[in-house]
């Protein structure tokens, strides 16, 4: 005989008085979960367009049928194609070392010949520029103060390609485009819809400050890639997860799955190989840039937070416990040590060649350690030299000019310009008949309108998670403060805005997640039907406002030579100068 499922987990009874809590929050929109059936709850179906959006396209059922299946991929490799053209258009220009690219292109490129950073001379990068085959890579060590990750993502563009600002823009532009094709398919799988994955993916697209990282060889958008990997696995790991629970509990007479408190709470999930993507992704995270590891603390909560809520839906009665016993373990084992091993086995180029800055310390100032018994050189070196990095972070304090604190920058209070030049009339791009100098500029900023409807969103998601119960708007809220509150913590250092890139794509997923709430839910009556039109143009009107506003920051973007009035027109704050 099966056990049967705890009060909550049965469905609501019709004439069943709500707790006192649930009424006390109604009054700021709680709305009870719908009463749906247990497989559709643990693993919900993908919505389908009408018949109607089909026969309005004069397909005929067939056809229908093959575009639908297409469009899973088709639409996400469609917009990703859109992003990939505008992100490769012109991407050695400007020919320049900008911002700073003047440290990672040259560490990458130590990196690729050496395996270890180089200590370059200063107002080497003229040079670099002018002829690259010139410049000999320095034998002496350099210090860094970044994992090398990311330089050698950089590193592999530049082996590819030269070492030269198309070569080390390269795989930053290739890891952009793909994040637009990951978002698609993340949006796809968090929202069951593939219009909305497409659309949160098509908004990365054409989001200024995602846009310009994407032709920069910084390390923030490489940071990006693997964090919103690792959040894609976990997305998928929770879909396996509770595909194997839904496979485990039984089905009565009539086909209907049916909770089991036994099931949920004694079944073993197994292997799991997607969290072990995942822990392998965040640990790439961490090897890039070190605020990886607050994205790895979130994402190992929100993951087995996933497995309670699965549990519970199961039908456990004690669903915190259940996952204590089989869930905790194995989730900590598959992310936490596969990113501490992926971490270091990211600084094999500096261990093996045993040239890099800091790597005989053990041997040398540190032979009298206590430790020296315990651990090898190699690693007692790599620890001290982690050290020494993590003072550098934390008192970096000094100012800079395109600074800002984490409180602007969802309304972009202060970007950051990578490049500036002014060329006068007939240079450079600058119409031989202008009264005066051009502006020239490469600047990172968001799309603004994009930017301040995600402050909406994000308002909306918050809402959405706390008083609708919905997992989906909590995981994005997640994303969004594991890539953001932890600077709160640092607003006395040196911090910009471009930092914000890690969380842009779960800012998309955001803005996405408020427009399907614009669309409303298909109905069978007439006012649902005028709702959703109407619903249907206000979002329209929002993505099409967003498009206009990236083409007309375009010229900010990819550093074209404009008319100085033109560039004033541009700089919509005076923070913005």
């Amino acid at each position: 005989m099966t056990s049967t499922a705890p009060e909550a987990l049965r469905g609501q009874d019709a004439g069943k008085e709500p707790p006192p809590w649930q009424r006390r929050l109604r009054r700021f929109g709680y709305v009870p979960r719908p009463v749906t059936g247990l497989r559709e709850r643990l693993v919900p179906a993908y919505a389908r367009p009408s018949d109607r959006l089909w026969t309005v396209l004069g397909a005929p059922p067939a056809l229908a049928g093959r575009l639908w299946r297409l469009s899973a991929w088709g639409g996400p490799l469609l917009v990703a194609l859109v992003a990939g053209l505008l992100r490769f258009w012109h991407l050695g220009e400007p020919h320049a070392v900008i911002f700073d690219e003047t440290y990672y292109a040259k560490d990458a490129w130590a990196l690729i010949n050496q395996g270890y950073e180089g200590s370059w001379p200063k107002d080497v990068d003229a040079s670099i520029l002018a002829d690259p085959g010139a410049v000999a890579v320095p034998a002496g060590p350099g210090y860094v103060v970044h994992p090398p990750v990311g330089k050698w993502v950089i590193g592999l563009g530049e082996w590819l390609f030269g070492f030269d600002p198309f070569g080390w823009r390269f795989m930053v532009a290739v890891l952009g485009t793909l994040s637009v094709l990951m978002l698609c398919r993340i949006g796809r799988r968090l929202f069951r819809s593939r219009f909305l994955g497409c659309l949160a993916g098509a908004l990365l697209a054409v989001d200024g400050l995602h846009f310009v990282m994407s032709r920069a060889a910084l390390l923030d958008q490489v940071l990006m890639f693997f964090v919103l990997a690792a959040f894609g696995c976990l997305l998928i790991d929770r879909d396996w997860a509770r595909s194997r629970l839904a496979a485990a509990l039984p089905v009565d007479a009539d086909g209907v799955l049916r909770p089991d408190a036994a099931v949920a709470e004694t079944l073993r999930l197994g292997w799991r190989p997607w969290r072990l993507a995942a822990g392998l992704t965040v640990g790439l995270a961490a090897a890039t840039k070190w605020n990886g590891l607050y994205v790895l603390a979130a994402f190992g909560v929100m993951t087995v937070l996933w497995d309670v809520g699965a549990r519970r839906t199961a039908g456990a009665y004690r669903p915190y416990a259940a996952v204590v016993r089989r869930d905790l373990l194995p989730a900590f084992v598959s992310t936490v040590p596969v990113a501490i091993v992926t971490y270091v086995v990211s600084w094999s180029g500096w261990i093996l060649t045993d040239k890099g800055y800091f790597r005989n310390w053990a041997a040398t100032e540190g032979r009298d350690s206590s430790w020296s018994w315990l651990f090898p050189d190699w690693w007692r070196s790599l620890w001290h030299y982690e050290s020494e990095v993590y003072r550098f972070h934390i008192n970096l304090t000094s100012g800079h000019t395109y600074e800002s604190n984490p409180w602007s920058w969802l309304v972009l209070g202060r970007p950051v310009s990578y490049f500036y030049e002014d060329p006068a009339a007939g240079r450079d791009g600058c119409p031989a008949d202008a009264t005066e100098k051009c502006a020239r500029e490469v600047l990172a900023i968001g799309t603004p309108l994009l930017w301040w409807a995600a402050c909406f969103a994000v308002l909306y998601v918050l809402w959405r998670w706390f008083f609708r119960r919905d997992w989906r708007a909590g995981a994005i809220a997640c994303a969004v403060a594991a890539g953001w509150v932890p600077w709160f913590l640092y607003q006395e250092r040196t911090i910009f805005l471009f930092y914000a890139v890690v969380f842009v794509p779960f800012l998309c997923l955001a803005v996405a997640m408020m427009a399907g709430a614009m669309l409303g839910p298909p109905g069978p009556d007439g006012t649902a039907e005028r709702r959703r039109t109407i619903g249907a143009v206000a979002t329209g009107v929002l993505v099409l406002l967003i498009i206009w506003n990236f083409i007309y920051f375009w010229p900010l973007y990819t550093g074209q030579s404009i008319p100085m009035d033109d560039w004033r027109d541009r700089m919509w704050l005076d923070t913005w100068v």
